[in-house]
C-alpha cells in the first residue's frame, strides 16, 4: 500500500472512531446493588447519568457510601469492557497492520 493510501486510510479510521465514541455517548450501562437498593446509569464513554438511591440507604452514610463503591465500579467496569471492545474493532477494521500502531487508537 502507498504511502498516501494509507494516510487516507488512517484518516478515515479516525473519523470512524470519534464516530464511535459519539455514539457511546448513548450507549446506557445499567448496574444496581445486589438488593436493588442503589442504581446506577453510566454511559458506555464512562459518564454518569443517573443514581438512584432507596430512602433506606439515606438512614446510613457508611453503607450508602460502600454501595456507591461498589456499584459505580461494576458499572465502570462493565462501560469500559464496551467501550473498549467498540473502539478496538473500529480500529483494527481496515488498518493495515503497521508495528507500533497498535497502541495508537487507545
Amino acid at each position: 500500500m502507498d504511502l498516501m493510501g494509507m494516510m487516507g486510510k488512517l484518516k478515515e479510521t479516525q473519523q470512524k472512531i470519534e464516530d464511535t465514541k459519539k455514539r457511546l455517548d448513548t450507549v446506557l450501562i445499567d448496574e444496581q446493588s445486589a438488593d436493588g437498593l442503589l442504581k446506577v446509569t453510566l454511559t458506555a464513554n464512562r459518564k454518569v447519568t443517573a443514581i438512584s438511591i432507596d430512602d433506606s440507604l439515606l438512614e446510613d452514610k457508611e453503607q450508602l457510601e460502600d454501595y456507591l463503591i461498589v456499584t459505580l465500579n461494576k458499572a465502570i467496569e462493565k462501560a469500559t469492557s464496551v467501550n473498549e471492545k467498540e473502539l478496538d474493532a473500529v480500529a483494527k477494521m481496515d488498518m493495515p497492520m503497521i508495528p507500533g500502531m497498535d497502541d495508537l487508537f487507545k
